[in-house]
């Protein structure tokens, strides 16, 4: 991805998940914003939006974060709002047996005492490898992957919900079923 593109999905990121007021956009409850509103208000606040630009960062996005309507007029975020009037819905899924989420290590003791909580957004996202999983964990310092007993979880009732791009979400993992994973998800002692 170029340079403006990165800086084009960062802004996206920004409005679409988290901050739609800042431009003076309106998100609906399934999270969708007209193209042309959000070129308008983009505009209106210094920053300009040429529609080819979002699509070429939707389409060409490895992490698939935005998705666009069938008709193509309409964009959101795939996943990751803290938006509350945004409830996106999405059918329960079985997850797979074993699901990943990285985070930094200094973090560690507070989810191994409290587990995995959602914060601001409203799932907690987790992925279906570990190396994923661990570059998530990068972003935030020194990564520690943490291995989530989904199906486990799944069994005791616990609903997980996948995103368009393929992140698995669900509204918190308690400590027991967690561990802490190494590089690629090999087990650490503990």
């Amino acid at each position: 991805m170029s340079a403006e593109h990165v800086e084009v999905s960062r802004f996206l990121s920004y409005v679409l998940r988290h901050r739609p007021e800042a431009i003076g956009l309106e998100l609906d409850t399934q999270g969708w914003a007209e193209i042309d509103a959000l070129i308008a208000a983009a505009g209106a606040s210094g920053r300009r939006l040429e529609p080819e630009t979002i699509r070429a960062v939707v389409e060409g996005s490895d992490k698939k974060r935005f998705a666009l309507s069938a008709d193509g007029r309409r964009i959101r975020a795939v996943q990751g709002h803290s938006v509350a009037t945004v409830d996106i819905h999405r059918e329960p899924k079985t997850p797979p047996k074993t699901l990943f989420h990285g985070t930094a290590t200094r973090f560690l003791a507070s989810i191994q005492a409290e587990g995995l909580r959602r914060g601001r957004r409203h799932h907690v996202h987790l992925s279906a490898d570990p190396a994923t999983a661990e570059a998530v964990g990068r972003r935030y310092g020194t990564p520690v992957v943490l291995v989530v007993e989904a199906g486990r979880m799944h069994e005791e009732g616990l609903a997980f919900f996948q995103a368009d791009n393929g992140v698995w979400l669900t509204d918190a993992v308690p400590p027991r079923f967690l561990r802490v994973g190494g590089a690629l998800g090999n087990e650490l002692e503990g």
